[in-house]
């Protein structure tokens, strides 16, 4: 059993709401995770994803809180993109630390560009003490891809059904090549941005890099954009200092979708998440 609660609490003028669930029992110091949502996406997240983050955490001793940020779900205000949602969390934490003061240790959990806005967030406050990063968004046109090259098309190219549409001659091969080579271009042609102005990348790892906390990294399989991070991680030097770190945790769910759908690959980010924690 858990209890769990809807609140709603103020940030700079405009009306947010989420759900904090609690472990049930007796009051006593337990860790917590915020989760926040990638977007456009509200509390519940697809197929409920959030809800049930939650609900599970909760029922192993870690209290949760999901909650919309201004502009979407419930919650009042102008909808803002993932770069500018600091203050979001911060009201959510202090909301989330009222509802629960005998909260100890909180993480900060996100999937996609909300893995990304808690890279950002996190080394600027000092009651965060860890990260979660379910396939964090590192877009950039040539990053795009080239991870669309390197597992669309190759894997395209093995499947049976392509070759026979190709002999059926129900295939638009005209449209597909020129598809292919306006991806090609985009990974071959595309060059930093010249003078002091950072990357997607560049500003994530930096961030990250002055988080002091603990790291938790997880990797779908079968996700685009699980795989063009894998191929900045893999490039950079930046980012392989840091995930060569003892503080990070690197895990990878093979044949897993973005959003981990299956019941299977929800319960093993679960099971990463709690791991994770109760190694602290």
């Amino acid at each position: 059993m858990i209890d769990e609660r809807a609140i709603s609490f103020d940030c700079e003028g405009d009306r947010l709401y989420g759900i904090v669930s609690l472990p049930a029992g007796p009051a006593a110091p337990v860790r917590g995770v915020l989760i926040v949502v990638g977007g456009p996406q509200y509390r519940a997240g697809s197929h409920r994803q959030f809800t049930l983050l939650a609900r599970s955490l909760a029922a192993r001793g870690i209290a949760a809180m999901r909650f919309d940020y201004r502009g979407m779900g419930d919650s009042e205000g102008r909808a803002r993109g993932f770069e500018e949602v600091g203050a979001d969390i911060r009201a959510a934490l202090d909301a989330f630390t009222a509802a629960a003061p005998q909260l100890r240790d909180i993480a900060l959990w996100g999937l996609c560009d909300g893995a990304s806005a808690i890279a950002f967030y996190g080394a600027g406050d000092a009651r965060v003490g860890g990260l979660a990063l379910l396939n964090p968004w590192v877009r950039t046109e040539a990053g795009a891809a080239r991870a669309t090259i390197r597992h669309y098309y190759r894997r395209r190219l093995f499947e049976g059904e392509l070759w026979s549409k190709i002999l059926a001659g129900r295939f638009d091969l005209r449209s597909a090549a020129a598809s292919a080579l306006a991806v090609a271009r985009s990974a071959l042609g595309a060059k930093p941005a010249p003078g002091p102005v950072a990357t997607l990348p560049q500003r994530m790892a930096d961030g990250l890099a002055r988080f002091d906390g603990r790291l938790l990294v997880m990797l779908s399989g079968a996700d685009l954009t699980a795989q063009e991070f894998a191929g900045v991680a893999e490039t950079d030097p930046a980012w392989r200092r840091l995930l060569g770190e003892r503080r990070v945790t690197l895990r990878r769910l093979p044949g897993a979708d973005h959003t981990c759908s299956r019941r299977d690959w929800h319960e093993q980010v679960v099971d990463w998440t709690c791991d994770w924690m109760a190694a602290w």
